[in-house]
């Protein structure tokens, strides 16, 4: 086979490995963001505020960081309770992004509150 040809059957092949890697990690991203959002809801929070705060939270945290959030679990809470929830967990970047997650949700500002 002329090495041109062999060329353009490996970008195609490539090209169809890096479509599939991007539709599965779309498919893992929706998956997260659900059991994110069920875990803020076993943790007390609300309906319409853990979606908001679940789909912020799984653009910006590593998994590990979500799965410790799934040790909060409670009755009801308030969005401050679950906050301060979060800091005794000892993770700055998981309390900085939950904490802004809760505040712009809360207050409406998140766009995917509107």
């Amino acid at each position: 086979m002329p090495p041109r040809r062999q060329l353009q059957i490996w970008r195609f092949a490539a090209s169809g490995a890096l479509a599939l890697m991007l539709v599965s990690a779309g498919c893992v991203s929706k998956l997260a963001e659900s059991r994110v959002r069920s875990a803020l809801i076993d943790a007390g929070l609300s309906q319409s505020n853990a979606s908001c705060m679940a789909q912020r939270m799984t653009d910006r945290l590593t998994i590990g960081q979500l799965k410790r959030l799934e040790v909060l679990q409670t009755p009801k809470r308030s969005l401050a309770d679950y906050v301060f929830a979060v800091r005794r967990l000892n993770d700055g970047e998981l309390l900085s992004v939950t904490a802004s997650a809760a505040a712009l949700c809360a207050t409406g500002f998140a766009p995917e509150k509107r």
